[in-house]
C-alpha cells in the first residue's frame, strides 16, 4: 500500500538496527500517520491487546515479531524455553478471538525448539517472523487474484457501470501485512480498470471503517462513501448494493465465520435481498480444530468505555468525549458469528470455495482428518476476555 507515494508494510524490522520492530499506529489514524517504535516482546503484547495493530493477519505477523523479541531477550537467561513459553503466554493473552495469533506464537515455538542455543533460536525466529509477514503478504494478493473475478463478473452484468460493494469493519491493508483480505479484490480491480464504490460501515464502537478502510481506500484512489452501520440493509433493499465483502478473524472447518460485532446483521440482509455475501481470508485465519462456531469460538468483550466514549481530532488536539450517560452500563462485544449457511462463498488465496467443510477440505486436502470433538465446556459469549484500550 502507498501512504502518499511511499510503499509501506503495516509492520517492518527498523532499518539499521533489527532489533527494533516498527509499526504503524494505527489509533491515530486518519488524522495522522505514526510509526511507533517496538523493542520488547512486552511492549508488543501492549500493542495488540490496545490496538496499535489490528486485524487478524496483522495479529499473527506482530506475534510473530513479538517472538523474535522474547529470543532476544531471553537468549543469555538459563531458562531460555521457559521465557519463551511465558512470552508467547502472554501475547496469547492479548486478543482471543483472531486465531492467527496463537497459529504464529506456536509456530514460532516449535521452529525455535530446533535450535539448541539462544543465538541459534534467535535466527530461527528472525527468518520465522520474516517468513510468517511474507507469506501474509502473498496469500492476501492471491485471494485479490481470486476475488478479482467475482468483481469482473458482476462488472459484465451490469454493463461496465460501477459495482457497488459493502464492506463491515477493516479487513484492508491495516489488518494485515499487504494488501489486505476483503480489500485485496476491490484493490485488484481497481488497478484492473474496472469501475467499483465502496459502501464503508463506519463500524462503531472503535470506527475501524470510518477511520481506517476510508483512509486506506482514498490512499488507492478508490471510489468510497462512509456509512452508518445500520444503513446497509437499506441500501440492499433498494438494490444498491452488488456483493458484501467481509474478512474474518476466524473461520471454521465447517465454514462458520467470526468477524466484527454486526457482520451477522449484514449477512442476514444480503441473504434476504439475494445479494452475495463473501468472506475473504488467508488459511492462516482457519481454525482446524473447531466445527461448531456458536458454540467453540471465544468471543472477546472489551471495556465499555469504548461504547460510552468517541474520540477525534480538533485542530491538533485528540479529544475523547462521553457520548452516553455515566451511569448506565455498556455490553461491548467485539465479534459474532456469521452461520455458514448465510456465506456465498470462501476466497482463499488457493481459490474460492463454499463455506462447506467438504469445499474447504477441498481445497486444504491437508487437513481433511476431522478432529476430536471438543468435550469441554466453552464459557458464555463476552466472558472471554475484558480489554481496555485506555
Amino acid at each position: 500500500m502507498n501512504v502518499n507515494g511511499t510503499h509501506y508494510r503495516t509492520i517492518w524490522l527498523r532499518a539499521g538496527d533489527s532489533r527494533i520492530v516498527e509499526i504503524i499506529d494505527q489509533r491515530a489514524l486518519p488524522h495522522r500517520f505514526v510509526i511507533e517504535k517496538i523493542a520488547t516482546s512486552a511492549a508488543m503484547s501492549t500493542a495488540i491487546s490496545e490496538m496499535h495493530v489490528r486485524g487478524a493477519g496483522l495479529i499473527g505477523a506482530a506475534a510473530g515479531y513479538g517472538m523474535y523479541l522474547a529470543a532476544l531477550e531471553a537468549s543469555r537467561s538459563r531458562t531460555l524455553d521457559k521465557r519463551l513459553a511465558e512470552s508467547g503466554a502472554l501475547l496469547k493473552s492479548t486478543r482471543p478471538t483472531a486465531v492467527n495469533l496463537a497459529w504464529a506464537v506456536d509456530r514460532q515455538l516449535v521452529a525455535m525448539a530446533q535450535g539448541s542455543t539462544g543465538k541459534e533460536k534467535i535466527v530461527i525466529a528472525l527468518e520465522t517472523a520474516n517468513r510468517i509477514a511474507d507469506e501474509d503478504a502473498e496469500a492476501c494478493r492471491a485471494i485479490g487474484d481470486h476475488g478479482l473475478e467475482i468483481i469482473r463478473a458482476i462488472s459484465r452484468q451490469k454493463g461496465g457501470t460501477p459495482v457497488n460493494i459493502l464492506t463491515h469493519c477493516n479487513a484492508g491493508w491495516l489488518a494485515f501485512v499487504d494488501h489486505g483480505s476483503a480489500t485485496a479484490p476491490i484493490y485488484a480491480a481497481h488497478d484492473a480498470g474496472l469501475a467499483v464504490h465502496v459502501w464503508v460501515d463506519e463500524t462503531r464502537p472503535r470506527s475501524q471503517g470510518s477511520k481506517l478502510t476510508a483512509w486506506e481506500l482514498g490512499q488507492h484512489g478508490v471510489r468510497h462513501t462512509i456509512i452508518a452501520d445500520n444503513t446497509g440493509g437499506h441500501l440492499m433493499q433498494h438494490g444498491m448494493v452488488d456483493l458484501v465483502l467481509v474478512g474474518t478473524d476466524r473461520t471454521t472447518r465447517t465454514g462458520d465465520v467470526a468477524n466484527k460485532i454486526g457482520t451477522y446483521l449484514k449477512a442476514l440482509a444480503a441473504r434476504d435481498n439475494r445479494v452475495p455475501f463473501h468472506v475473504a481470508l488467508p488459511s492462516s485465519s482457519f481454525d482446524w480444530k473447531m466445527r461448531d462456531g456458536l458454540r467453540e469460538i471465544p468471543i472477546e468483550e472489551r471495556g465499555s468505555e469504548e461504547v460510552k466514549f468517541a474520540d477525534g481530532w480538533r485542530g491538533r488536539r485528540h479529544l475523547e468525549v462521553r457520548v452516553a450517560p455515566q451511569d448506565s452500563p455498556a455490553a461491548n462485544y467485539g465479534f459474532d458469528v456469521t452461520p455458514a449457511r448465510l456465506v456465498t462463498g470462501l476466497i482463499t488465496e488457493r481459490g474460492r470455495c463454499r463455506a462447506t467443510e467438504k469445499a474447504i477440505v477441498a481445497l486444504f486436502p491437508e487437513h481433511a482428518r476431522k478432529p476430536a470433538r471438543n468435550r469441554r465446556p466453552v464459557a458464555p459469549a463476552g466472558r472471554v476476555a475484558k480489554l481496555s484500550c485506555h
